[in-house]
């Protein structure tokens, strides 16, 4: 079953979003605060569970995140969830949660995402 990839363009309010199977990228990146969290997550929660029927055998994803809210939060974690469900049928599934040096809130986030999913979790600092 070909996947087509999903491409969000990311605004002031929501992130980009790269879902591209074939090229193996997965990405999440920018400011999160939808208006309608569920509108906005509704296609991505989708498509991962297209993907998920025929799942890379190996792949990251990445998050570059600078802010989101709480209801993004709750979004993020059940989609690291899908790609968790994913990891448990043999696939190698990573996650890297990139932060701003400075920002300990990113990197706060980050720490609680992994002890609440069971795939390998890396916390990044980016480097400018």
């Amino acid at each position: 079953m070909a996947i087509n990839p999903l491409i969000i363009e990311g605004t002031e309010v929501t992130p980009t979003v790269v879902l591209d199977k074939d090229t193996n990228t997965f990405l999440f990146k920018g400011k999160s605060l939808p208006e309608n969290p569920a509108a906005f997550f509704k296609p991505i929660m989708k498509w991962i569970d297209d993907f998920s029927l025929e799942p890379n055998i190996e792949f990251n994803i990445e998050f570059h995140m600078i802010y989101f809210n709480t209801s993004s939060s709750k979004m993020f974690l059940d989609i690291m969830k899908k790609f968790e469900l994913i990891s448990h049928s043999g696939c190698r599934v990573a996650i890297k949660w990139f932060y701003a040096e400075d920002d300990e809130e990113i990197l706060e986030s980050g720490e609680i995402y992994r002890e609440r999913v069971d795939v390998p979790f890396e916390t990044i600092m980016e480097t400018e």
